[in-house]
């Protein structure tokens, strides 16, 4: 990446144990990785959010497409748009707040039973 070699990375520490001292060195070290660390995990949050909205961009120009178009003669590329535009609408369309029990498991549920009586 940096197109470095054994004896620039020689010089270069020999420098750093100079300037810093054998105490402070493997600090600045971890430091120094920690920075680095913290720089790509930012390029890649960035290409993610990128790739995510040239994502949108795509699906919104193949909706455009399909708008002017008969929906039966879509390709095949607009009608996997189309189908991932209609589960992302049903994906925003439910609710945050509370999960519902799935249909499915509606029957099955059993009522809650009431609490017993305390004689007092």
């Amino acid at each position: 990446m940096f197109d470095i070699g054994f004896w620039e990375l020689a010089f270069v520490a020999i420098i750093g144990l100079l300037v810093l001292g054998p105490e402070r060195l493997p600090s600045a070290l971890r430091g120094l990785q920690r920075g680095i660390q913290k720089i790509k995990s930012f390029g890649s949050s960035v290409q993610a959010e990128l790739n995510h909205e040239l994502r949108i961009k795509e699906l919104h120009e193949h909706l455009r497409k399909a708008e002017q178009l008969d929906v039966d003669k879509l390709s095949p590329e607009l009608q996997r748009s189309m189908a991932e535009l209609r589960n992302a609408a049903a994906a925003v369309q439910r609710p945050y707040a509370k999960s519902e029990p799935s249909k499915a498991n509606e029957g099955d549920a059993k009522p809650p039973s009431d609490p017993p009586e305390s004689s007092s």
